[in-house]
């Protein structure tokens, strides 16, 4: 079979993306010429970085450290704010699609939020209200629960025009993930984002007996949370029909696989560029195509959900 008969296009309601790759938003998604790098990467959709309805200074540094298959960061949130943000990415005018990603304490902030951000020419919007390092924000503001999800995705759909995808962004971290979902999904969620940073962990300095990182503890990134991402991802699967981003781990294309059979139909990639530069995202597509060639498949598609056969 030649690989250009392979269809790796997905879509995640109105939005079709070449392939499954998606830029995770994160220290990358700051600006436009930054997003463009990442296209001529081959990423199939790039996110951009969460935005605050003020700027946020962020923790102090460091604010990342390096673990055993990973890396562990407290960034806070920093970036320039919602007005400066917009302008920023009001130049966007890549093909590719553009993510919006909010972050906000509260419902009303989150609304706030969404009428300012469709002055960007997004294609799909992304609330994140999973983060487990920044006080006020995600799991420490006690959003990671079906209520609070339920009445954030109300608010934020009525508010966020028709043909805008919402994606709601969820944690690895909480109980009761599939009934998160749910509550996502009833109150007119587009898609799941599986997920945040795992945890939060810590690590040591032994020398000077001190947490690395200023803010002490900070959410896991990379390869070594791959597999809990992946559980994830399969129970999600039997919990909600809507789309699903698999983020968390994704390295090479086999990893990409596993999560497509775990249920997910389109992957975020973000640690993976330390690992293998900012053209990771053709190289995990091509290593796709090559296993699809080699097993006789021809829409990845086809190989969404089929681990849950056996």
């Amino acid at each position: 079979m030649k690989k250009n008969l392979i269809d790796l296009s997905v879509k995640i309601k109105t939005v079709t993306l070449k392939n499954p790759t998606i830029l995770a938003s994160g220290l990358l998604g700051l600006d436009v010429k930054t997003l463009e790098r990442v296209v001529k990467g081959g990423a199939g959709a790039v996110t951009m970085k969460s935005l605050t309805k003020e700027p946020r200074k962020g923790h102090n540094n460091p604010i990342i450290v390096e673990f055993e298959g990973g890396f562990m960061n407290a960034v806070g949130y920093a970036n320039k704010g919602i007005d400066c943000g917009a302008e920023e990415f009001s130049r966007w005018r890549n093909v590719v699609p553009l993510i919006g990603s909010i972050v906000a304490p509260t419902s009303e902030e989150f609304c706030e939020l969404v009428e300012k951000i469709q002055q960007i020419p997004i294609k799909a919007l992304e609330i994140a209200l999973s983060c487990p390092h920044t006080p006020g924000y995600g799991l420490l503001a006690g959003q990671g629960t079906p209520k609070a999800t339920s009445h954030i995705t109300k608010t934020v759909k009525k508010k966020l025009h028709s043909t805008i995808p919402l994606i709601v962004k969820l944690s690895p971290s909480v109980p009761a993930l599939g009934e998160i979902a749910k509550a996502a999904e009833s109150e007119g969620a587009d898609a799941i984002n599986m997920g945040n940073t795992l945890g939060p962990g810590m690590k040591i300095d032994i020398n000077r007996a001190s947490p690395i990182l200023a803010f002490k503890v900070g959410g896991m990134s990379g390869p070594a949370i791959k597999p809990v991402m992946i559980r994830c991802v399969y129970d999600l699967y039997e919990a909600v029909k809507i789309p699903i981003i698999a983020t968390g781990g994704i390295t090479t294309g086999e990893d990409m696989i596993e999560a497509i059979m775990a249920g997910a139909t389109a992957v975020g990639v973000g640690t993976a560029i330390y690992y293998r530069g900012i053209s990771v995202f053709t190289k995990i597509v091509k290593e796709v195509e090559q296993w699809m060639s080699e097993k006789n498949y021809k829409n990845i598609m086809s190989l969404r959900g089929i681990a849950h056969q056996t």
